[in-house]
């Protein structure tokens, strides 16, 4: 039986009982002709409050030019973003994760209200990808997510910079490295116009990744945000969601444990950011698909480091869409055996057929082979142990130590550590530690580029630790452990540490413990008392309440009740 396109919206429009809606709709410019065709929801994340997004309601126009010629009609919604970047170091930064639920939520309910045919989502910044993409799968109808695209990078002195650069000169000029004018320079000329952070970070990585699920077409992400190809790739998603509601494909006729690996693949090539990690395990918890924190590390062993992108490598977002792009990166890998070319995308084509029509620049050194790989290995690791049983994330991207040995300096909250760091109380060796930032202690789980830069301008980069049951940004570099599960809000070991215990990160054993013996541990995680916590209504208490592990995703579940009797 043919997938009937209005499969939805014929209940909310067609019939003489419907003749109210219908007066409604007219009363803001559809005409009947409009009314009966597919009703396509245009999910957008436009906001005025950072680059990432900025640009996304011209876009919009591009893809509801494509949705109309198609033969659909779009309606266009707009949902919430959060802007990790500008918040990142306050308590702003909380809002951050918990911005994913909640645009989860707002375009389930909104395409669910009005009973749309088909959704497609345009996202740029770290939450919106994931957000967005975990309502496509809740709704199951056919849709895809559109990636607004990177920023271009900025020009300081002759060389390309990015956001990083900037969170590390505040390190740098708080150690006198760098002077007040230098990092007013660097400022000014950082973020040139609107697109999403320009290296590998969280944004770029979800794209990548989202790609690689069949979530967006292949090779749509890598076009820069400004490029005036993008609007070209608007136009033509628009015409896609179309032809997919025609076809009646939908996310969970895509989504595979297969296309999960595919994407872990190609986070892990790309030296792409831990966050995709706590993003990809909330996606396939949102699928039911079995998928588990483990999974990335024995992904991650056997898929070589190929790609040189920011933070570890040479190269912005941009320079790998003029070498080829994503396709190119999905080419290597599929050639190699690493990734499964017989997935889905939305064109109804597999992953393998796309990736076969990429086009390499001559000369380009943004994405190496499988034989010359910058490391064998990708850029995600797993590491458990007596101070993360469930587990916790950090990224190698080729330069990093494997092994740390030193003294705690514990915090319990991110502002704290960063006086510490600015205020030059950390020394060579010490392992910083701060807790009490998980998805339920933040609440929210918050990102540490502010301090883990910090880190690194002041040259501690090299000698320094970190660990936290909060987040990184997909720009941290250095030994950073993030993710750390149990938190310590819920009693996790974190919880017992102590200044001057004696920590060891060993990535080659993929261990992460301190030097106490069990019963001393057992006996101070049995005499701790959690904090009180720090939201007690409102949004961010309804999230701690509802929020598990990092190693579940971190994702908010109904509260479970006992059957009735």
């Amino acid at each position: 039986m043919a997938f009937d396109p209005r499969h939805r919206s014929r209940v909310l429009i067609d019939g003489r009982e419907r003749a109210a809606a219908r007066a409604m709709l007219k009363a803001i410019g559809f005409r009947d002709e409009d009314l009966q065709r597919p009703l396509i929801g245009v999910a957008n994340t436009w906001i005025e409050t950072m680059p990432c997004n900025f640009h996304l309601r011209r876009l919009a126009e591009h893809v509801k030019a494509g949705i109309r010629a198609a033969g659909g009609t779009p309606m266009e919604f707009n949902t919430i973003a959060v802007s990790d970047g500008i918040s990142m170091g306050t308590e702003g930064m909380k809002a951050s994760l918990i911005s994913r639920e909640v645009i989860a939520d707002s375009i389930e309910l909104v395409s669910q209200g009005q009973m749309f045919d088909a959704v497609i989502a345009l996202a740029a910044c770290d939450k919106t990808l994931p957000g967005t993409a975990m309502a496509l799968i809740r709704l199951n109808v056919p849709g895809l997510v559109l990636y607004g695209g990177s920023i271009a990078p900025g020009k300081f002195r002759g060389q390309d910079v990015t956001i990083l650069d900037v969170f590390e000169a505040i390190g740098a000029t708080a150690a006198g490295r760098m002077s007040e004018t230098d990092l007013h320079e660097l400022e000014n000329v950082a973020c040139p116009g609107p697109g999403a952070c320009g290296g590998q970070y969280t944004a770029n990585t979800m794209a990548m990744a989202l790609e690689f699920l069949g979530l967006s077409p292949l090779g749509t992400a890598s076009v820069g945000a400004t490029d005036p190809r993008k609007e070209q790739v608007a136009e033509r998603c628009g015409r896609l969601v179309v032809e997919m509601l025609h076809r009646g494909l939908t996310p969970r006729d895509i989504l595979t444990r297969k296309s999960f690996e595919n994407a872990i693949a190609g986070v892990a090539a790309s030296g792409g950011s831990t966050n995709a990690v706590l993003h990809l395990l909330a996606l396939a918890r949102e699928a039911g698909i079995a998928l588990t924190i483990d999974d990335f590390d024995e992904i991650s062993r056997r898929t070589p480091l190929i790609a040189s992108l920011k933070p570890g490598g040479r190269y912005v977002a941009l320079d790998l869409d003029r070498a080829g792009g994503t396709p190119l990166l999905a080419r290597r890998l599929i050639e190699a055996g690493l990734m499964h070319g017989d997935q889905l995308t939305p064109t109804g084509r597999t992953i393998g057929e796309e990736a076969a029509q990429a086009q390499e620049t001559p000369g380009q050194e943004v994405v190496r082979t499988v034989e010359n790989p910058i490391k064998p290995n990708g850029g995600l690791v797993i590491l458990k142990g007596n101070l993360a049983p469930e587990g916790c994330v950090v990224k190698i991207a080729g330069h990093e130590r494997l092994y740390h040995r030193g003294p705690a300096r514990v915090f319990n909250r991110e502002e704290d550590a960063m006086q510490a760091v600015i205020g030059r109380q950390i020394q060579p060796g010490d392992v910083v530690v701060i807790r009490y930032e998980g998805p339920r202690g933040g609440p929210g789980m918050r990102e540490m580029l502010g301090v883990t830069s910090a880190i690194v301008g002041e040259g501690l980069g090299e000698t320094v630790a970190l660990l936290t049951d909060g987040r990184f940004s997909g720009a941290t570099r250095g030994l950073m452990v993030g993710h750390i599960a149990p938190e310590a809000a819920v009693g996790g070991p974190l919880a017992a540490l102590r200044d001057g215990d004696t920590i060891v990160i060993d990535i080659e054993k993929r261990t992460v413990s301190v030097e106490l013996p069990e019963e001393e541990l057992k006996a101070r995680l049995a005499s701790w008392q959690p904090p009180a916590p720090r939201y007690t209504s409102g949004v961010f208490a309804k999230y701690a309440a509802l929020v598990s592990s990092a190693a579940e995703g971190a994702i908010t579940r109904p509260p479970q009740t006992a059957p009735s009797a």
